[in-house]
């Protein structure tokens, strides 16, 4: 599908701010509308000014998304692509990103809010943009829709109860024990499968050994070291499902952990952990 391309030019920008921008951002969104949960792919591009003054220190990109009233649903903040330092004036800077849209109890246009900030002071850079103020410039728009292709995706066996991250950060996982099984409806037509997923604890000297099974075929194989999150795209064709009315995947790890066991982490979680997954989701093709 064509990317939906969102730009916002400099000669439309509303801002009293007296200071020079430093860039002129825009987004491309990979589809006008997205379900909840769903995952979007989100193509970023700063041109940077001619006369922008070399970046004192690598700036961070805020993402923020808002309801019809204003309201801040969640982010997606991140270190862009290409740090802020090696931005050169006159230049482009492009990356994309995925993003899942989070369980958000939320339907209709959602708006889409970026700068440029400091992670250590969280002082905002001027950009050539749409603005309300504070240095958050609007760049698109789409609308947020319940999912309703019904191939929802059940954490069976050999998974943790679901954990919540930071407040607006919209992020949620569950750990996974040795081998963790998934289930949904078969789809009966090609998908492709994403999982994300990370280890965020360094108690293994070497990256553990992920395998994806769809019955007892094995689909997907990846290596995952401390402190990375992966992830994986995964085309699975209709034929690969077969005639059951529902589709088994597992998730396995060559190690888990007890943190309780682990020194280090002076921890009191007696449980046994494989990996953290965040996203397990089903997209029909």
């Amino acid at each position: 599908m064509p990317m939906l391309l969102l730009s916002v030019v400099a000669s439309c920008a509303r801002t009293s701010d007296d200071e020079r921008p430093v860039a002129t951002p825009s987004i491309a969104l990979s589809r006008p509308d997205a379900a909840i949960g769903s995952p979007m792919d989100i193509t970023y591009r700063f041109a940077v000014a001619p006369d922008a003054p070399a970046f004192a220190e690598d700036y961070w990109v805020f993402v923020h998304f808002l309801d019809t009233d204003g309201e801040l649903m969640w982010t997606d903040d991140h270190a862009p692509a290409t740090p802020t330092r090696q931005w050169k004036p006159g230049a482009a800077v492009e990356y994309a990103r995925t993003m899942f849209v989070p369980k958000f109890p939320y339907v209709g246009e959602t708006r889409i809010e970026i700068g440029l900030f400091s992670p250590t002071t969280g002082t905002r850079l001027p950009l050539a943009a749409d603005t309300e103020g504070q240095r958050a410039y609007r760049v698109g728009t789409f609308n947020l829709r319940l999912q309703s292709d019904n191939l929802f995706v059940v954490f069976r066996d050999g998974w943790h109860e679901t954990e919540v991250g930071d407040e607006g950060a919209g992020l949620e996982w569950q750990w996974s024990k040795q081998v963790g099984t998934l289930s949904f409806r078969n789809p009966k037509h090609d998908v492709v499968f994403y999982l994300q997923a990370d280890q965020p604890a360094a108690v293994f000297a070497e990256p553990q050994r992920i395998e994806v099974r769809l019955g007892p075929e094995v689909i997907d194989s990846f290596a995952l070291p401390s402190g990375m999150r992966e992830l994986r795209r995964v085309p699975i064709a209709a034929s690969r499902f077969g005639t059951a009315d529902t589709a088994e995947m597992t998730v396995s790890v060559d190690k888990t952990f007890v943190p309780a066991l682990v020194p280090a982490m002076r921890s009191n979680d007696s449980r046994e952990l494989g990996i953290r997954v965040f996203r397990a989701f089903v997209q029909p093709q």
